[in-house]
């Protein structure tokens, strides 16, 4: 009966290790293509910003092209995302629910402001409550789950328009009657324009007494790999508490924000 062979451990052991040293660097090499900006990559330029021999990069993209993670440009002789990055990232969205994503973050934000913490959801053309955690005070402001309200009347709100695509906020600006909802809701259109771009140069909204009088509220979106908003999170309460402090919200409010749309596959933080 002939002898058998058997591997020896640390034989197996050098095996793993090599493996799991190929994925990561396979993974290195998809998350290159995941910066902001990034459209196309030469084997040199991987060579390059992972410190790695041409040879072994060459073979980590034609592996990953071979499962169309990246594809090459024939003229070019550059590489881009294929379409299995967007397969697996369409699916992770899909079966995202939002509300379970943020609840922690709900909490720890009522928590450390002492204020309520809300969370929206845009359905077409409105803003719609999907959550809220409020703190352990007597004054405090609360929201009705499923209430809708435009989308240009309250920090939530704006933050939801500022971020749309510009083809979709001038359609909503065209097509849509913006009522006051209170003396202090802004309907012209040149001023909100303004401060919708405003908005979007330092990543959150505030507003007074806008959508409900004597209210204040900061928010900010949740952005997903597109940079579109997939949800709005924000701090309110009465409005004297919350003018003296929007700094400080602000920057409460998107230390959790911009690491939720991370989750999301943002990447132009």
């Amino acid at each position: 009966m002939p002898p058998t062979s058997e591997k020896s451990p640390s034989a197996t052991t050098t095996r793993g290790s090599r493996t799991l040293e190929g994925l990561e660097r396979a993974l290195d090499v998809l998350m290159l293509f995941a910066r902001p900006g990034t459209e196309s990559l030469g084997i040199s330029e991987i060579s390059r910003a992972l410190d790695l021999p041409k040879a072994v990069v060459h073979r980590i993209v034609t592996t990953l092209c071979g499962r169309d993670f990246l594809e090459l440009d024939p003229v070019s002789r550059r590489y881009k995302l294929g379409p299995s990055w967007l397969v697996m990232g369409s699916t992770y969205s899909h079966r995202l629910d939002v509300r379970d994503l943020t609840r922690d973050t709900l909490r720890e934000l009522s928590a450390v402001t002492d204020e309520t913490s809300t969370l929206s959801i845009r359905h077409g053309y409105h803003r719609v409550y999907l959550d809220q955690v409020t703190p352990n005070r007597l004054v405090i402001m609360s929201v009705q789950v499923g209430d809708r309200f435009p989308l240009h009347a309250g920090s939530s709100s704006k933050a939801f328009l500022a971020y749309l695509p510009r083809e979709e906020q001038e359609d909503y600006l065209d097509s849509v009657d913006l009522v006051q909802l209170t003396e202090q809701t802004k309907v012209d259109r040149t001023e909100l324009t303004e401060e919708l771009a405003q908005i979007r140069e330092r990543g959150y909204a505030f507003s007074f007494g806008e959508r409900q009088q004597g209210a204040g509220a900061v928010a900010a979106p949740l952005l997903d790999f597109e940079g579109k908003p997939v949800a709005v999170i924000s701090v309110c309460g009465p409005g004297d508490r919350i003018q003296p402090r929007v700094d400080e919200l602000a920057t409460t409010l998107l230390e959790r924000t911009r690491a939720l749309s991370t989750r999301l596959g943002y990447a132009g933080h």
